[in-house]
């Protein structure tokens, strides 16, 4: 994914005027090739244009950095564990009860 530096970032606004002007299909050329286009209203953002496969990628990063997020978070914290044998009296299980279970694992 191409990233936004303070150099490129002024040529990727583009006035949301231009879809007016019929160049929707000109941007959309221009988002493909370079990856992203910010859409200004009034002199403001108003929404960021990117690629199916530059958000695909962009929402994937977001997830892992979450999910590195928490995992750090709860390895800082103590923990408590338990048994097998003391998860199954807990849960009122016996290793009978576990006998016709089919577990699938990808």
């Amino acid at each position: 994914m191409n990233t936004l530096n303070s150099i490129n970032v002024l040529d990727a606004i583009v006035p949301i005027s231009y879809f007016n002007k019929g160049k929707a299909n000109q941007i959309f050329s221009e988002v493909k090739k370079s990856g992203i286009r910010i859409v200004v209203k009034n002199n403001a953002p108003e929404c960021v244009l990117m690629s199916p496969e530059n958000y695909q990628r962009l929402m994937d990063e977001f997830e892992n950095a979450t999910l590195l997020a928490e995992s750090q978070k709860r390895l800082s914290e103590p923990a408590t564990y338990l048994t097998h044998d003391e998860v199954m009296r807990k849960e009122g299980l016996t290793d009978a009860d576990l006998n016709d279970i089919e577990v699938d694992i990808e």
